[in-house]
């Protein structure tokens, strides 16, 4: 029953917040890019890095995985890779990435619940570890524009699966908002107009056209 009484200026426990959230990167890799046909693959690389400086810019922990990078599937994009130089790349065997333990140790071991993941390809390195991740308790937020499967209905219907299961999905100027969430707070703000800028299209020409125009009226 709805209580008025308890309606307060408070955000909801279930935003991604810098303390509550890991970042989970699966398989952005070369073998795995050229397979991938549900969008087109610039804007998902374009998409991918602006999630990863997300992290970097609010301190979110990220793992990045890879699978059969030295026999089959090639390096971790290295877009990506320049983002985290100090972090390990984890890789693995399996196409379950929530089957391989180091991988589990290492989310295990942010102490975060919430898990924000994307990778390549939607229908199978995403459903797979989102599927197991779920049903162990964990809350999966499914970054759909930072991810790609081999066909628009392959990534669709992985989607839909994932959704179906419990996974939330979003997309990653979406994350990077919500982690800002207040334009007070001047610690981030600046990054994140830069990643804005950097990777947001023509809302980052909308914050350049806005800084320019705002910066000729103050030195006036």
């Amino acid at each position: 029953m709805f209580d008025i009484t308890n309606v307060q200026a408070a955000p909801s426990a279930d935003l991604l917040t810098p303390d509550n959230a890991v970042m989970l990167f699966v398989d952005h890799q070369p073998q795995m890019f050229f397979g991938t046909g549900s969008g087109d693959r610039a804007a998902i690389i374009n998409s991918t890095v602006g999630l990863a400086k997300a992290a970097q810019a609010f301190d979110v922990p990220a793992v990045l995985t890879t699978v059969a990078a030295e026999s089959f599937s090639g390096p971790l994009l290295p877009q990506l890779a320049e983002v985290f130089p100090k972090n390990e790349v984890i890789d693995r065997t399996t196409m379950n990435a929530w089957e391989d333990e180091a991988l589990v140790a290492a989310v295990k071991a942010t102490g975060r619940k919430k898990i924000i993941l994307s990778g390549l390809w939607t229908e199978v390195c995403l459903v797979l570890p989102a599927l197991s991740a779920l049903e162990q308790g964990y809350e999966v937020y499914v970054v759909s524009d930072a991810s790609g499967g081999v066909s628009p209905a392959a990534h669709e219907h992985a989607l839909q699966r994932m959704i179906a299961a419990g996974a939330v999905p979003v997309t990653w100027v979406q994350v990077l908002l919500e982690l800002q969430r207040d334009w007070a707070r001047q610690e981030t703000y600046g990054a994140v107009m830069e990643i804005v800028k950097a990777h947001a299209g023509a809302y980052g020409l909308g914050v350049v056209y806005a800084q320019s125009v705002i910066g000729a009226h103050a030195a006036g």
